[in-house]
């Protein structure tokens, strides 16, 4: 048997953007529907789990990425007062 509907309060419509007019109900089948009575928007949320999407390829995870990622070489610098004062007093 289908719940009555119940305002959600606080929820914003993401067509309308209208505040406070989004209502919830549960359907004999047992999907959580979401409804805007002031523009009709429908969303139902369904019990069943949604095939998997496959992962966004991106510069990060790609198949054929060689680097290692290990450092190669570590040059450091040293700034000009440091060379000055390893010269001494002159002694």
């Amino acid at each position: 048997m289908a719940s009555p509907k119940r305002f959600i309060a606080g929820a914003v419509c993401p067509r309308c953007a209208e505040m406070d007019k989004i209502t919830m109900f549960t359907t004999d089948a047992g999907d959580q529907v979401r409804e805007c009575v002031a523009c009709g928007y429908t969303d139902a949320l369904s019990d069943q789990p949604q095939p998997e999407a496959p992962e966004i390829e991106t510069r990060v995870n790609k198949k054929g990425n060689t680097d290692d990622h290990t450092v190669k070489q570590v040059v450091f610098f040293k700034s000009g007062s440091d060379s000055d004062s390893d010269s001494g007093s002159g002694e």
